[in-house]
């Protein structure tokens, strides 16, 4: 898989598909900015809820590919599983840092349900430009981080300590604080953005 690990690296569209799915992502922005501002702990809790459902749905529409074709799949059901499960764990330990609020919690109900479904359909008809939305929006979430990481280092927010949760998760050391767990994060997010941009280029 070549992937280019870089900070900030945007794939620049190449066809309709590509434009549709940017202009898509960028919609989708717009909204979370305006809903949350400099609210990023729980702009995190809520899109981490979004960002853990491509990941299964594209890992379980290969597994039933592979199955149809009796081919293998070359690793990418792992992958995605993979991805879906990252994702996960970054919503399990930042509900430790931002506690959701019940509009968030029917905010959170309204989004995974709604993008899940069109996700689905969006994948079935066209899982190359599924791919490319799923890496545009990576690209926002390594951008929303860097965002998050520069106001803790500001102290506008409070470099709290990292829960126990992302310690063991990621190995960091004991005395570890927010700045470090944004930083794992981020480089989850910089991995996704960057396989699921090449996922999209195998099948174009």
């Amino acid at each position: 898989m070549r992937v280019t690990m870089a900070l900030e690296h945007h794939y620049e569209p190449k066809d309709f598909r590509d434009r549709m799915a940017f202009a898509l992502v960028r919609f989708m922005r717009f909204f979370a900015d305006t809903f949350f501002a400099r609210r990023y702990g729980h702009r995190a809790v809520v899109l981490e809820t979004v960002a853990a459902v491509p990941g299964m749905v594209g890992g379980v529409l290969q597994h039933l590919h592979s199955l149809r074709r009796l081919e293998g799949d070359h690793g990418w059901i792992r992958t995605l599983l993979d991805e879906a499960e990252n994702e996960r764990m970054h919503l399990m330990i930042f509900t430790h840092i931002a506690r959701p609020t019940r509009l968030e919690r029917l905010l959170i109900l309204l989004a995974q349900g709604g993008f899940f479904n069109f996700f689905f359909l969006l994948y079935l008809i066209s899982p190359k430009t599924a791919h490319r939305v799923v890496g545009y929006l990576e690209e926002e979430a390594v951008h929303s981080y860097t965002e998050y990481l520069a106001e803790v280092d500001s102290g506008f927010c409070t470099d709290v300590e990292a829960p126990e949760i992302a310690i063991d998760y990621w190995k960091l050391a004991h005395d570890a604080r927010l700045h470090d767990l944004i930083i794992a994060v981020r480089a989850d997010e910089i991995r996704h953005r960057d396989v699921n941009h090449e996922f999209a280029d195998k099948l174009a």
